[in-house]
């Protein structure tokens, strides 16, 4: 929803209550120009084809392996350990997430048809838990921190009633700080397409302040949760270099890597982007030309696409890889009569046995 249809305007305002943060049309007027910048075709066929099988493909995979990890880890929901409460909540967020994708979809090739109530709604819960996403990968790496850089196998602040009360807390933080995603979110005709989209409005705010409100507080919220991620999982790593078990330092390092690395391959480039808009829109930077703006308007909706791509590849980080999640996926699998699958699952989990060490298999769970 944040990169639909992005309009601009690039012309000095008459009035001080003036109109310039506009964030969603199909064209742009140059500064001191009359000159009519049109959504190119590719850009038409990103909205019309690209994202909605792209959106489509990521929300059944998405809805597969959380739907999965949920009902895995709700089966022993009394003997949940610390991280694998953060991963279901952060299994809810992305499942939450993914549940608004066939309305970006819907509207992405027809126009927004569900009123102004469910854009505003859709908005806020896109938002909501794109920010819980962050924030609960980011308590992951601090408890690994705790447990394995300090040793810390239990401790007041790690029980698992407070694990469950600090994840509460966190959902109701980034409710209030996806408010402002809701307020600025309404109804308007598209003219190039005769349509309704919902769009994003300065509702007569100064530029500045819409800015500030809907694209600082995303960037903050990317950007410390990453920093905590880093610090923590680099010295896991370090500390785990000390260690004696090589198997286990080795695999356990190799899946915080992997945890670091592709969450920072999948949104770090569309913030990088988007803070080349926020820039943009508060004149710290100016579009050259009609080429400028348009080039920025695809390349900021595709690296959305893209950190929107992670919230289905978060089973396979977090719980996929761990050996004790397996066996429980596999049980469940032959609980449900799907035969055909489990048992050449279990005879490849049984030949993976046979032909590892102790030390290897031991690395899901030292780290997660």
């Amino acid at each position: 929803m944040d990169g639909l249809k992005t309009f601009t305007v690039f012309e000095e305002a008459e009035e001080e209550d003036y109109w310039s943060g506009f964030d969603d049309y199909n064209h742009t007027y140059l500064e001191e120009s009359d000159t009519h910048c049109q959504a190119g075709l590719g850009l038409q066929t990103f909205y019309k084809v690209f994202k909605p099988v792209l959106y489509s493909l990521i929300f059944v995979m998405g809805v597969a392996g959380n739907g999965l990890m949920i009902t895995v880890l709700l089966t022993r929901r009394r003997q949940l350990r610390i991280t694998e409460i953060y991963l279901l909540h952060l299994a809810l967020a992305d499942l939450l997430l993914l549940f608004t994708l066939p309305f970006d979809v819907v509207g992405s090739v027809a126009g927004w048809l569900f009123g102004e109530f469910l854009c505003k709604l859709m908005g806020l819960l896109e938002n909501l838990n794109i920010l819980c996403g962050s924030f609960l990968m980011a308590c992951i790496g601090f408890d690994r921190y705790l447990a394995i850089v300090h040793a810390i196998p239990s401790m007041q602040s790690r029980r698992p009633g407070v694990v469950h009360a600090t994840c509460i807390v966190l959902w109701l933080t980034c409710l209030g700080l996806s408010v402002p995603n809701a307020v600025f979110l309404s109804l308007a005709e598209d003219s190039n397409s005769s349509t309704t989209d919902c769009f994003y409005y300065s509702y007569g705010l100064h530029a500045h302040n819409w800015v500030l409100t809907r694209r600082v507080l995303h960037h903050v919220c990317f950007f410390l949760p990453l920093a905590v991620m880093s610090y923590c999982y680099t010295a896991l790593a370090f500390t785990l270099c000390k260690s004696q078990k090589s198997q286990t330092k080795k695999g356990a390092i190799r899946v915080a890597l992997l945890v670091t690395v592709v969450f920072c391959v999948c949104w770090l480039p569309y913030n990088i982007t988007l803070m080349v808009a926020t820039l943009a829109d508060l004149d710290v930077i100016t579009y050259e030309s009609c080429e400028s703006f348009l080039w920025l308007q695809p390349v900021l909706d595709v690296t959305e696409s893209l950190g929107i791509s992670h919230c289905c590849l978060n089973p396979f980080l977090y719980a996929f890889v761990g050996v004790r999640f397996r066996n429980e996926l596999i049980q469940l699998l032959c609980k449900l009569g799907c035969r055909r699958i489990c048992l050449p699952l279990m005879r490849a989990q049984g030949h993976s046995r046979s032909s590892t060490s102790d030390g290897a298999t031991s690395v899901s769970t030292v780290v997660y």
